[in-house]
């Protein structure tokens, strides 16, 4: 992937460090020059001095072929007018926003940005809802404690029943669109091939819904 990463402070740093560890292609962006000292000598991403939302410095790096965007400077309104011109100007894919005042979380929510209240998410939950890569974020609920996620079935569950899929109080299956067509499930329906589900999922089970979909059940 392509990310991007607005504010390099401990959130964007440990951020960008981990996605490029695991190989991905990082561009950073902080205002201040002197952030790049947050990163450990080794780090073989890049690092761009100047505005998250300034439409010279995003495409400076690559936003245009981005895959993702975060912004998780340490001001709300940096970060939602950047996520909002990833989103809206460069249609990038993926657009998460860190917020301080959580009270503006519907606003954003609003806007279809997903929104990650700092205080009560880490590193590793922004982590997971990146780099998952069949699972795409619809909606968040309160202060991203749950979660509306879709995800094409991979093919090894064809078959099976949607319900093995389910862990209760984690989660729960929404809606099945077939064919086109949108319909909510039993607990026999079956998968088919191409089938895209809607999970609503507790935020500290992304790993676990990571895990049924990366593998098959029970190995």
């Amino acid at each position: 992937m392509r990310v991007i990463v607005v504010g390099c402070g401990r959130v964007g740093s440990e951020l960008a460090v981990r996605l490029m560890a695991e190989g991905h292609d990082v561009r950073v962006i902080d205002r201040d020059p002197k952030a790049l000292r947050r990163l450990p000598a080794g780090f073989t991403g890049t690092f761009l001095s100047g505005s998250g939302y300034s439409r010279a410095v995003l495409q400076a790096a690559g936003v245009e072929h981005a895959d993702a965007l975060v912004a998780v400077t340490s001001g709300d309104n940096t970060n939602i007018v950047s996520a909002r011109t990833a989103k809206e100007t460069y249609r990038v894919p993926l657009v998460l926003a860190q917020i301080y005042d959580p009270r503006r979380a519907d606003i954003y929510r609003e806007l279809g940005i997903p929104t990650i209240a700092s205080v009560r998410w880490t590193v590793h939950q922004l982590h997971q809802m990146l780099l998952h890569r069949h699972l795409t974020p619809e909606l968040d609920f309160g202060n991203g404690e749950t979660l509306l996620m879709r995800s094409t079935l991979p093919g090894y569950l064809d078959g099976r029943k949607l319900s093995e899929l389910e862990v209760d109080g984690e989660i729960r299956i929404v809606e099945v669109t077939r064919g086109g067509r949108s319909f909510l499930p039993t607990p026999s329906t079956p998968a088919q091939p191409g089938d895209l589900i809607t999970f609503a999922v507790a935020a500290t089970a992304l790993g676990r819904l990571r895990g049924f979909l990366d593998k098959e059940l029970g190995t």
